[in-house]
């Protein structure tokens, strides 16, 4: 058995412990190692891209640590999926049926470098090109962008902060992407708060700290993610601020990411706040409708193969809120589900699909707020909704208001039913679907649709 052999051994065995038999038995126990003389670039496979691509999201870092703790020379692990063969992978699929913004089989890369100089990995799809931009981020794009252009520094530190799934992961990758491109022999080293707590206790137990200090303190770009999770580890937080320190004093390039404003980090040092603060420190909003709503519609895009309805790609954008990872799960489970089903997508399969999530999200929009803001658009009085008339001028709204409780409430067809004057659940079932139909053909009543949609949510 060859060294990598036996370092991969002892990685699966830390992976089960920490992981649990039944996550490891499902996604990682999968894994297979391309074994070779290389053990400075390692590369797995799976047997399907639905497995690659969730091992991915949620371990691929991991995997580098573990690989690293047990081999330090480890530099990059590549996560790629296995030529197609016979196995009895229940999950197995064609990756072109899940939904990714490019083909599931691009492994995060290490970017290309010149011999002794760092080589950060890299997401090749988190690049400024695939970065959706609106009002709520565009100030920290253009920041990114500044920081990652040739030329003098123009400000160091950038502090990015924000929600989780807001962007900043996605932004501090495009920095080393254009950083890389613009400086081609430069020192970069991209990692997460966690990363550099692991990675200093094992340069301590090894009593190397040196080495440790000399290729952070020796980076032209630094990247740290996630900065909060260094609260209230004192040695790791003084060792921390040395290093920033020893960045900025020499003019390099120094970019942070958090979940809240230096000043908002609870356990963090004073001085490593102020430092921090000393630079340019820009929010991201949460995303707007619009944003999420484009973020899906190039998910879709990117998959030629992969046929999701507006109306369900609406539905996600306008209840899917809290951040832009949950709302590409909810796209990824929709598609798999389908996959692993056969069923065809339309709002009915996803709104059972999502279920448990839909109702996490849900805003607590009353079928009394739906109709009072319908009201007050198509200029009705309240008791017209709830009337026996038939004109187009109060019918349309009507079912438009039946359309909206469906899709925003969680009430039963029969309780709305009930809401619009005691009309059975067969006529609310027929005003869902009409106005479906016509958000395809009538764009009065798709726009009619939109702004609502728009002025509930907030």
């Amino acid at each position: 058995m060859s060294e990598l052999a036996r370092a991969w051994a002892r990685v699966r065995a830390n992976l089960r412990r920490s992981a649990g038999a039944r996550v490891f038995d499902q996604w990682l126990a999968p894994i297979t190692l391309v074994d070779g003389d290389d053990q400075t670039d390692v590369r797995l496979t799976l047997p399907s891209a639905f497995m690659t691509n969730w091992v991915k999201s949620h371990y691929a870092e991991r995997l580098v640590h573990e690989f690293r703790a047990v081999l330090p020379g480890v530099r990059s692990v590549a996560i790629d999926t296995a030529p197609r063969i016979a196995a009895p992978m229940v999950l197995a699929a064609p990756a072109a049926v899940v939904a990714a913004p490019v083909p599931l089989s691009a492994p995060p890369v290490a970017a290309a470098a010149p011999v002794g100089a760092e080589r950060p990995l890299l997401d090749p799809r988190l690049n400024f090109g695939r970065f959706v931009v609106d009002p709520s981020n565009v100030v920290a794009l253009n920041a990114a962008r500044a920081l990652a252009e040739r030329g003098p520094v123009r400000f160091s530190p950038l502090f990015l902060h924000g929600g989780t799934g807001q962007g900043k992961t996605h932004l501090l990758n495009a920095i080393a992407h254009d950083f890389l491109a613009a400086h081609p022999g430069a020192r970069v080293m991209l990692l997460s708060a966690e990363r550099f707590m692991f990675e200093f206790v094992a340069a301590m137990r090894s009593r190397d700290t040196f080495a440790f200090k000399a290729k952070l303190r020796g980076c032209d770009l630094l990247l740290i993610d996630d900065l909060q999770f260094i609260a209230g580890k004192d040695v790791t937080q003084d060792e921390f601020f040395h290093t920033i320190n020893e960045i900025i004093t020499a003019g390099k390039r120094l970019v942070i990411a958090a979940d809240r404003a230096p000043q908002a980090l609870d356990g963090v040092e004073s001085r490593i706040i102020g430092r921090l603060g000393s630079g340019l420190v820009v929010d991201i909003r949460p995303s707007s409708p619009e944003l999420r709503r484009e973020v899906l519609s190039r998910r879709v895009a990117d998959t030629p193969d992969l046929r999701v309805p507006d109306d369900v790609l609406d539905l996600l954008a306008t209840r899917m809120t809290s951040n832009i990872r949950e709302l590409e799960g909810a796209l990824t489970r929709v598609t798999a589900y389908a996959m692993l089903t056969g069923a065809t997508i339309d709002l009915e399969f996803a709104t059972q699909t999502l279920g448990d999530m839909l109702r996490g999200h849900q805003r607590r929009v009353t079928i009394d707020q739906i109709q009072k803001l319908v009201c007050e658009h198509f200029e009705l009085k309240p008791i017209d909704l709830i009337s026996a008339r038939r004109a187009r001028a109060v019918a349309r709204p009507r079912q438009i208001a039946m359309y909206l409780a469906k899709r925003l409430t969680t009430r039963s067809l029969p309780e709305i039913g009930r809401k619009f004057g005691g009309r059975d659940h067969s006529t609310v079932i027929h005003a869902v679907r009409r106005i479906e139909g016509l958000r395809d053909t009538d764009r009065d009543v798709d726009l009619a649709v939109r702004m609502l949609l728009g002025q509930l949510e907030n």
